[in-house]
């Protein structure tokens, strides 16, 4: 098997996938010299109660799968991940919170903006359909297993699943600097929304701007004429969402992470 195409790397993505349940992992290799290391006991037992083969091996056989140097020594072999449809993502029991990336490109800031929705509390994540199965050991790395823990479905485009979303009672939002455009601190948040946001190179276009019901601009602290990064912007955006929410009691989960807790 292909780690490249079926890998995922470090205890942390590796974990998440087990808790998912999104992928079927296969087997686990560890370092031999990690065989003792207390780190990694929650992996083991998760391991165990999948019924997933786990196996100790040369630090030199690990480097031979890796494609990054981050992960620690742990490695999955692993089959291809299972997407939602996009009506899943909608919750029941609350105000929807849906975001469309389209258009990033980096496999780690990709990562890292899964990361920053997961832990702002959105509901799922919306791509394109393309191929992230051969960045999935980097984007489990920079996502810190969020990527596998994230509800995620594929679409053909941005107008597509506007339209269904917008059909079910959802805002669709983008950000976006124009006449029109309302600050995000100014903002209806805690109505169900689906907000499309675009990569650095691409951002969305003037067409679906057009259509969009609500346009978010990003206010600065002083003059600066250039836009944020994709990941800084998803992060602020996400924020303020999961901030109105909790400010207003309700729409967000409002669980609370205990000192130490991780994803």
């Amino acid at each position: 098997m292909n780690i490249s195409a079926f890998g995922l790397e470090g205890a942390l993505s590796i974990l998440a996938a087990l808790k998912a349940g999104r992928r079927e992992v296969f087997e686990i290799l560890i370092d031999d010299g990690k065989r003792f290391d207390q780190r990694l006991d929650e992996l083991r037992l998760r391991a165990k109660r999948a019924a997933v083969n786990l196996k100790y091996v040369p630090s030199a056989e690990i480097e031979a799968y890796a494609t990054g140097n981050s992960h620690g020594g742990v490695i999955a072999l692993a089959g291809a991940r299972q997407f939602e449809c996009i009506g899943d993502l909608i919750p029941p029991d609350k105000p929807a919170f849906v975001v469309m990336l389209d258009g990033i490109e980096d496999p780690y800031n990709f990562g890292f903006a899964v990361r920053a929705l997961y832990t702002a509390g959105a509901d799922g994540l919306v791509l394109r359909k393309r191929n992230w199965t051969s960045a999935s050991a980097i984007v489990g790395r920079s996502s810190a297993g969020a990527s596998e823990l994230m509800p995620i479905a594929l679409a053909e485009s941005a107008v597509e699943v506007a339209d269904f979303y917008r059909e079910r009672g959802l805002a669709v939002a983008t950000a976006a600097k124009a006449s029109t455009s309302v600050s995000l601190f100014e903002a209806e948040l805690t109505q169900p929304v689906f907000i499309v946001i675009g990569g650095e190179r691409r951002g969305v276009t003037r067409s679906f701007q057009r259509q969009a019901d609500l346009l978010l601009e990003i206010p600065y602290g002083r003059p600066f004429g250039q836009s944020l990064g994709t990941v800084s912007a998803v992060s602020v955006l996400a924020y303020e969402v999961m901030r109105q929410r909790r400010h207003s009691g309700g729409g967000a989960d409002e669980k609370r992470l205990r000192p130490g807790e991780r994803l």
